[in-house]
């Protein structure tokens, strides 16, 4: 059974910064590529990052890139999201996702994690 599980997430004041981990078991993961979405409380889930099997390519929706960095250790199965200059606009449950093809479309992904909260105050 594959099983993503999610860490790092807290609570952080404006400006500052958070690194997430998601830690995959159960499925190949040199093989997957990996995303991380998030859904703020009433709105929809959006995208935030995807990274390729081998990392060697990164894609970031528009809000939170130069600010966000994902990346991955095959070694370990395990993908990062570290979150700089965080603003209150990026609180939300923070989600990883395994799929087959890196991009923004949900439907790209065959498995997601619990989630972890990110809280940013002014």
């Amino acid at each position: 059974q594959v099983q993503l599980r999610e860490s790092g997430g807290g609570s952080v004041q404006a400006g500052g910064s958070l690194r997430l981990s998601c830690t995959v078991s159960g499925r190949t993961f040199s093989s997957t590529a990996m995303a991380w979405f998030r859904q703020a409380p009433g709105k929809e889930q959006e995208y935030v990052a995807s990274i390729s099997w081998s990392g060697g390519s990164t894609y970031y929706a528009d809000s939170v890139k130069g600010r966000f960095a994902i990346s991955r250790d095959n070694a370990r199965n395990t993908v990062y999201l570290q979150m700089n200059s965080l603003t209150p606009e990026d609180t939300a449950i923070y989600y990883c996702a395994a799929g087959s093809r890196t991009g923004g479309y949900r439907s790209n992904y065959d498995y997601w994690g619990q989630g972890t909260q990110v809280t940013v105050s002014s």
